[in-house]
């Protein structure tokens, strides 16, 4: 008898332990379509259903917009005319080194318009391993992602012809059809201000039998069939297959040769006997990239958002590294248009991204952090500037030197994987010199910034933006400085760190556009968009000042009324005065659709504001403000977003939130407290330790901290530490539905301010 309940105890165990360590399928809770129903005119999120890996060089997308619209996929839409090779990370910037696959049955056509076929969403399946449409004539196209390629399936009605159009896109391209291989080798270099050798080398493999073949152009819709070979802008390739057959495809591509391409194809899809076991392991990628984040406690429609939002967070930067015959990185550089070894990363723009995304990234994968981070060097020494809006080489687009916040982040957080002194010596050269392309690309008005303590307007387009940018990464580059102990830059840059002052006017509150002689611009209203601004008014750019909110309450007048002002912020009419835009713009648009007065959430400037809360002792309305906007501007649908997703920030926003704390100041060690969505989520380290939030009693009506313990202790702090997630631990949140006044209030209980040290 007592051998029989030891058996049963172990089988009891065994059960339990299996269960354990069964993985949670978060994968279905992930739509890809999130964020697509956006248009020129209104933006909900600005996305296309991308079929990637965590931070693949290549996605895959279907394509309802014509040829070179950065509108590449829009909800509404109710045709598809291809299937594409993508890497665009805004509708703004367009794409690059981009080919399409379309199947066609029937009569043969060529042309993006007559190849074109209705579909219904109805028919639809969009998930981060899995892409599967339906379309009107009865072919079936599904795509499963690898890391530099993708391995796709056409399904062709019985009866009639099955063809397959291989699509150059709008620049130069090469097509080679090796019918005995089954095969089209080829490359395309397209999009803007791409360096002219980089070429996107591509190798696409058929599991069927290629009948007949042609060579065509894309712009005069010129056929030869029969042609293996051609090259020119969009060249492309047709091929006929037995009719009603199903056809596996896979392709990989390489931006160092077409051997590098064989390789990807190889390494990513040689072990693969068929698509159902791409599909499988692309499955097992993102589930356990999900897993690293469980949340647990919330109703179905916060899973969808949440693991929608983390998938499009995990996207982005996106790797330009490829691996040679020993399995070492190595990179066509962008830049200097050179092959180099180690790791390269692209498709961001630091204006968005260094304040939500990259903390996400240093939180989660320190080790990919610490390569990018260090890669921005060898991006400095190949073109003699930092990058600040890559894609993939640089554009210098928006404004600010935004990359010394991810190295004074990285810094501060332990991840010591670059030179700190190259580093500022690099930003020293970004911050005393303009370069030859946009705005971000050195420092419009960098002499008048050093000499006069801001940024003149009209002198300078977007000046008390920039200003206010530039103070920021001077306290960065200042605190890289004193973090290395390099004296010489600290001294440097501490004399600019408090130059948001100077363009704060008092008699008006807000920050204000100043000219070169002193006096502010005239006819001020905070309503106004454009002019001294970014893509904002003087309502959203009064709080960009991450490094020094106590600095700011003191401009304000004080605590008191720090906190009324930003209580106006959502009780004020959400009115627009287009100003030097001269029209509406969609953030404009956007932030009116939101009817939170002048909150505009759906554009970077003010998405740290709500956190602001903290830095005056009322924490509270912090909490309130946080689950609001989760609330009412995010969903997992095609509505998903208040505006532009932007390479990751805005869904790095919001699982940044929905755990509970955000990034106010990157450059510190700090993520600031709100309020959490889940009754419990659970983050495992890239170390393996696990960081535990328990939110007893959360739910919609109960979004108040009572009361909060970290690992055992009375914790009333306003913010954790980088090292307090990573070591792992338990963060418990007693919550209640009226705020707890006299939590969090003390001086030392409030996040870092520049002006408290």
């Amino acid at each position: 008898m007592r051998k029989l309940s030891f058996i049963l105890i172990l089988i009891f165990a065994f059960t339990n332990l299996l269960r354990a360590e069964k993985t949670i399928d978060l994968v279905k809770y992930v739509n890809t379509l999130q964020g697509t129903n956006s248009s020129f005119e209104l933006t909900r999120g600005n996305t296309y259903p991308t079929t990637a890996l965590p931070f693949g060089m290549h996605t895959w997308t279907p394509q309802t917009g014509v040829n070179g619209d950065g509108w590449k996929y829009q909800f509404v839409k109710d045709s598809i005319r291809g299937f594409q090779q993508a890497h665009q990370c805004s509708s703004w910037t367009n794409d690059y080194c981009v080919f399409s696959l379309m199947p066609v049955t029937g009569k043969l056509e060529l042309n993006q318009f007559d190849r074109a076929a209705k579909f219904s969403h109805d028919n639809e399946v969009a998930k981060p391993n899995y892409y599967k449409v339906k379309l009107d004539n009865k072919i079936t196209t599904e795509i499963s992602p690898t890391e530099r390629g993708a391995h796709l399936r056409f399904s062709f009605p019985k009866g009639k012809g099955s063809y397959l159009v291989l699509d150059g896109y709008t620049g130069f391209s090469s097509v080679k059809i090796l019918p005995g291989e089954n095969k089209i080798i080829g490359f395309v270099h397209n999009g803007r201000q791409m360096p002219k050798n980089l070429k996107s080398y591509f190798v696409v493999e058929f599991n069927q039998p290629i009948l007949e073949y042609g060579a065509w152009e894309n712009r005069s819709g010129k056929n030869s069939k029969g042609e293996t070979e051609k090259e020119g802008r969009g060249a492309g390739a047709w091929i006929r297959f037995d009719d009603g057959v199903k056809v596996e495809v896979k392709t990989a591509s390489s931006y160092i040769s077409l051997e590098q391409a064989e390789r990807n194809l190889e390494v990513e899809l040689g072990s693969s006997k068929s698509f159902d076991d791409t599909k499988q392991a692309a499955w097992e990628t993102w589930n356990k990239h999900l897993n690293r984040i469980l949340v647990e406690g919330g109703t179905e429609e916060e899973m969808a958002t949440f693991y929608s939002c983390y998938f499009r967070a995990s996207l982005f930067s996106r790797m330009f590294f490829e691996l040679d015959e020993n399995g070492e990185p190595y990179y066509f550089s962008p830049y200097d248009g050179t092959v180099h070894k180690g790791y390269l990363y692209t498709d961001t723009g630091f204006w968005d991204t260094f304040r939500g995304q990259f903390p996400l990234n240093a939180l989660l994968h320190p080790t990919m952090h610490g390569r990018y981070v260090a890669s921005m060097i060898n991006s400095y020494d190949q073109c003699g500037w930092l990058p600040s809006w890559s894609f993939p080489g640089e554009a210098g687009s928006m404004i600010g030197n935004h990359a010394i916040s991810l190295f004074a982040d990285a810094w501060a957080k332990g991840i010591h994987s670059f030179d700190p002194e190259k580093a500022l010596e690099a930003y020293y050269h970004e911050a005393t010199n303009k370069g030859p392309w946009g705005p971000a690309n050195g420092r419009h008005g960098w002499k008048e910034y050093y000499t006069l303590g801001y940024v003149p307007y009209p002198e300078y387009h977007e000046a008390t933006a920039k200003t206010l940018e530039y103070a920021y990464d001077d306290f960065c580059a200042y605190t890289l400085a004193e973090m290395s102990g390099n004296k010489f830059y600290a001294d440097v840059f501490s004399r600019q760190m408090y130059n948001y002052k100077n363009m704060f006017d008092p008699s008006v509150g807000f920050m204000r556009g100043k000219d070169a002689n002193g006096n502010w611009k005239a006819d001020f209203s905070p309503y106004e968009w454009g002019g001294p601004y970014t893509e904002g008014n003087a309502w959203h750019y009064l709080w960009s000042v991450f490094q020094d909110p106590k600095g700011l309450i003191d401009l304000l007048g004080g605590e008191k009324n720090f906190i009324a002002k930003m209580d106006s912020v959502f009780e004020v009419s959400n009115k627009v005065l287009v100003g030097t835009y001269g029209r509406m713009i969609h953030e404009m648009a956007e932030m009116q659709m939101a009817e939170m007065g002048q909150y505009a959430h759906g554009n970077q400037p003010i998405q740290h504001m709500i956190y602001l809360y903290n830095y005056a002792g009322a924490p509270w309305k912090a909490q309130k403000w946080t689950r609001e906007v989760m609330s009412r501007l995010y969903s997992g649908t095609e509505n998903g977003y208040p505006g532009d997703e932007d390479q990751g920030q805005t869904s790095s926003w919001y699982v940044l939130s929905a755990l509970g704390f955000y990034s106010v100041c990157p450059g510190t060690d700090e993520y600031v407290i709100g309020s959490p969505v889940f009754e419990k989520a659970t983050i495992t380290m890239e170390n393996g330790k696990k960081f535990v939030i328990e939110a007893n009693g959360n739910s919609k009506d109960q979004v108040y901290i009572q009361s909060a313990s970290l690992n055992g202790e009375n914790f009333t702090k306003n913010y954790l530490c980088y090292s307090d997630l990573i070591e792992g631990g338990i963060l418990k949140f007693e919550m209640g539905n009226k705020p707890n006044k006299e939590r969090g209030i003390k001086l030392e209980d409030r996040p870092f301010s520049l002006s408290d040290n």
